[in-house]
């Protein structure tokens, strides 16, 4: 029987990290995430309140594990600009992750970010991230991963970042998965809210392409917005370059479902129907990768809140399944601390 490894799931929100490593196995032995209304969707579905404030835990308290994972928040780092590692972290959320790492000492560390984590406050955030874990003694990869290359049909890219005790995690091993079009993943039946013609805009065939992310621009809302400085015959360029009023194609990918939209304004052109409608909040949570049977928020604005903050599951179930084909988590421990210290001097020429 393979051994089952261990792992504890920080800033866990709805469980996205936990569905895509339970997966391939593994099991997750704690949990924590601050916000009240995460916690409660959280127990809900697997049965554990996340633990509340991270700046709280004592890590005596945690038991020991394999593997840590963090969706952690992109805190404004306050940074010198002396590269100290891990005391350049102190004052941020960051800190405690580095302060359980030291503490526990796991396998392998997977954190995940926004794509422009990479260039916060001109790369000295992401900088100090790297050389914190590798002061920890992990070798330190990452790579901006798009949720359409691993079966779902979402423009929606993340940046990964890998420590290992053992050696670098090798993104080009990595299985990409082109997805199908919106239209295989939408409810062909249920009840849809459709706009009626008069309240949106259609683009003349010619101007419609698909682009290189996936996504078709179809048209836009006929909402009005803002009309002080306006210049003439310019209204609908002030429409379509609100997000909430884009109107994409379902013959192709949606854009990322973000946390900010709690109405779930999310509109698509229906192309067998031939109707602009919402999506459902189920197509919603399908398209991130979440089961049928995942259980939901009971109010709405915090379903649409808790999808756009989530991670996209297939993305960390390949993540999970690269981890372990790799041997990233053989007690053998093969890395040199020689390497480790050449590799630090050499951080700014990587980053």
């Amino acid at each position: 029987m393979k051994k089952k490894y261990t792992f504890i799931d920080l800033f866990c929100g709805i469980g996205a990290f936990r569905i895509g490593f339970e997966k391939n196995n593994y099991k997750c032995i704690w949990s924590s995430d601050f916000n009240k209304n995460c916690q409660t969707t959280y127990e809900k579905n697997f049965g554990d309140k996340p633990f509340g404030d991270i700046t709280k835990i004592k890590t005596s308290e945690i038991p020991n594990f394999d593997i840590l994972t963090a969706g952690f928040p992109c805190q404004p780092f306050s940074i010198s600009g002396h590269h100290k590692g891990f005391e350049d972290t102190r004052g941020t959320l960051f800190f405690d992750i580095c302060r359980i790492i030291k503490d526990k000492k796991p396998k392998v560390v997977v954190l995940e970010n926004v794509k422009h984590f990479i260039n916060h406050n001109k790369k000295k955030t992401l900088k100090t991230v790297i050389s914190a874990l590798e002061d920890l003694g992990y070798f330190v990869s990452y790579k901006i991963l798009n949720a359409s290359n691993f079966g779902l049909p979402q423009n929606r890219e993340r940046v990964f970042i890998i420590g290992s005790r053992n050696t670098f995690f090798n993104f080009e091993l990595i299985k990409f998965r082109k997805s199908n079009n919106l239209d295989y993943f939408l409810e062909k039946n249920g009840k849809h809210n459709f706009l009626k013609k008069n309240e949106y805009t259609i683009l003349n065939d010619k101007f419609i392409k698909r682009q290189e992310s996936g996504l078709i621009f179809k048209g836009y809302r006929n909402k009005n917005g803002f009309k002080k400085g306006i210049r003439k015959n310019t209204k609908h360029l002030n429409r379509v370059h609100r997000q909430p009023n884009r109107i994409y194609s379902s013959s192709g990918y949606h854009p990322t479902l973000p946390s900010q939209e709690s109405a779930g304004r999310f509109f698509i052109y229906d192309e067998k129907l031939k109707k602009v409608r919402k999506l459902t909040i189920d197509e919603c949570y399908k398209i991130m990768g979440f089961p049928k049977n995942f259980k939901k928020h009971e109010k709405s604005g915090e379903q649409y809140k808790q999808i756009g903050n989530s991670v996209a599951i297939n993305v960390v179930k390949e993540i999970s399944k690269q981890i372990l084909d790799q041997k990233l988590l053989d007690d053998k421990i093969i890395r040199k601390y020689d390497a480790l210290e050449n590799l630090k001097i050499q951080r700014h020429a990587r980053v």
